[in-house]
């Protein structure tokens, strides 16, 4: 027994380690103490999250490029000033949204009688969201747990709002928000792109946490034409 243990306590060490090449280029190696409280998965969680907030991100500086007037309109400087905002949307929730957060909010990007800044209210929302499903934590280790379902709803709503923004119309028929460009001319399918890669990270994610949890995800049949965004931190 206490062999054993002196061996799982060595691992540990080991695991806590990391090798990298020094200045002179010989190898030095640094020991950081929070890896004793990571595993493999943690690493992947973290990584995914960040993928997945980063990418959210670039999505909303390319909407905020092909619409200008959202930021504008709730009298921002500029482009940057706007993304600073939804970069730090845990302390500066848009003010205009009353603190409607995840669903609640994005819905408000795509109705018609909405005066506020749009764009936020899009990103704020699938943000929120995307925050909700990693358990509003920003790193993670051993004693975490994740919720397979909320990251699948969470890609899921990552769908509907793909369809919103190429559905949503104003009175004149023309896109509440300019996204993809699919004319004679111009073939832009950024938006999508960027949307689908994210979208193949959470499904991922919420495969291996699933079976980390021995449990399977619930499968929603709907169509995303007439359906609301799912729950995500109002799931539990």
């Amino acid at each position: 027994m206490r062999r054993s243990l002196i061996l799982v306590c060595a691992l540990a060490v080991v695991t806590g380690c990391a090798t990298k090449s020094g200045p002179d280029g010989r190898a030095e190696t640094h020991f950081d103490p929070k890896y004793l409280a990571k595993t493999d998965i943690d690493r992947v969680v973290d990584t995914s999250r960040t993928q997945v907030m980063e990418g959210l991100l670039r999505i909303a500086d390319k909407l905020y490029r092909r619409n200008p007037r959202e930021w504008q309109k709730v009298g921002l400087v500029d482009r940057n000033a706007a993304l600073e905002r939804l970069r730090h949307f845990r302390s500066e929730p848009p003010a205009e949204l009353a603190g409607r957060r995840e669903g609640v909010a994005a819905l408000e990007a795509f109705s018609p009688v909405y005066e506020g800044d749009r764009v936020a209210a899009l990103m704020y929302g699938l943000l929120t969201m995307a925050d909700a499903a990693y358990e509003h934590k920003d790193e993670f280790f051993l004693l975490d747990s994740l919720d397979e379902q909320k990251l699948y709803n969470c890609a899921r709503n990552l769908e509907i709002a793909i369809w919103k923004l190429a559905a949503a119309l104003d009175q004149q028929g023309m896109p509440l928000l300019l996204s993809n460009e699919m004319d004679d001319t111009v073939r832009n399918l950024s938006f999508e792109r960027e949307f689908g890669r994210l979208i193949g990270v959470l499904d991922f994610l919420s495969k291996v946490v699933a079976d980390k949890n021995g449990r399977t995800v619930t499968r929603v049949s709907h169509s995303v034409a007439t359906t609301l965004f799912l729950p995500v931190g109002l799931l539990r």
